[in-house]
């Protein structure tokens, strides 16, 4: 009859560990940034053995070489298979993410456009929303810089406070680590002129930006070849 193989005592399952420790619940929470070498190297490896979980493991690869995790970049595939339960696959899996981390650190950032007044804003979205036959409210994220991170559309159809809630226009920010917004939706009539709702739903947005940290700079309204700053016309 064949031996079933145990953990060793010293060793604990991730499966045994409380929900909130085990790595990938702890990257979800709180960021790669709060996990250790060996808990990032575990989400990588995936799995362990009946002897070994996949965070002991990980410690074993950092203990192949002398200088930890500096190392890692110098190991063979040949080398990290030797490690009991790190067959061709797993190695495979460490090194990939190993260069890639390496490239990562010596390719330079794209330069992102940086918002200094309307027209930036208004020269990104004029031509994409000016001829659209439905209201599209769209967020641009912005850097401490007044970089752009990113747009996100949140909403097609008219204007109003049930269609753009706050929650889902700071649910992007904060998880893309914005320190500011600024709003855009056109006018399918051509004329940018806004209406009283627009003003209800801006100061609200406005409202909810100041109490969570991340203003609202602006809100543009595309028309046909036009925009209004409600900025600018102190609407805001």
């Amino acid at each position: 009859m064949q031996k079933t193989e145990k953990l060793n005592d010293s060793d604990v399952a991730i499966r045994d560990l409380p929900t909130i420790e085990r790595p990938r619940e702890k990257l979800f929470r709180y960021g790669a940034a709060a996990l250790s070498n060996s808990e990032l190297l575990a989400i990588l490896i995936g799995s362990g053995t009946r002897r070994q979980s996949a965070l002991t493991l990980a410690n074993r690869v950092l203990t192949l070489g002398s200088g930890g995790l500096g190392d890692l970049a110098d190991l063979s595939p040949e080398e990290l298979i030797k490690l009991p339960g790190l067959g061709p696959a797993k190695a495979c899996q460490v090194l990939a993410a190993v260069e890639l981390g390496r490239r990562m650190a010596v390719t330079p950032r794209q330069d992102r456009p940086e918002i200094a007044d309307p027209n930036d804003v208004a020269g990104l979205f004029m031509e994409k929303m000016r001829y659209l036959k439905k209201e599209h409210f769209t967020v641009l994220f912005l850097s401490t810089k007044n970089e752009i991170i990113c747009a996100e559309e949140i909403s097609v159809g008219n204007l109003n406070s049930s269609i753009v809630h706050p929650r889902e226009v700071f649910r992007g920010a904060v998880k893309r680590g914005a320190a500011a917004v600024i709003l855009v939706h056109n006018h399918p009539s051509g004329h940018p002129q806004p209406s009283q709702n627009d003003i209800d739903v801006t100061r609200r947005l406005v409202e909810a930006g100041d109490l969570m940290g991340i203003p609202v700079l602006d809100h543009l309204i595309i028309g046909d070849g036009v925009f209004i700053s409600l900025k600018e016309q102190n609407l805001m």
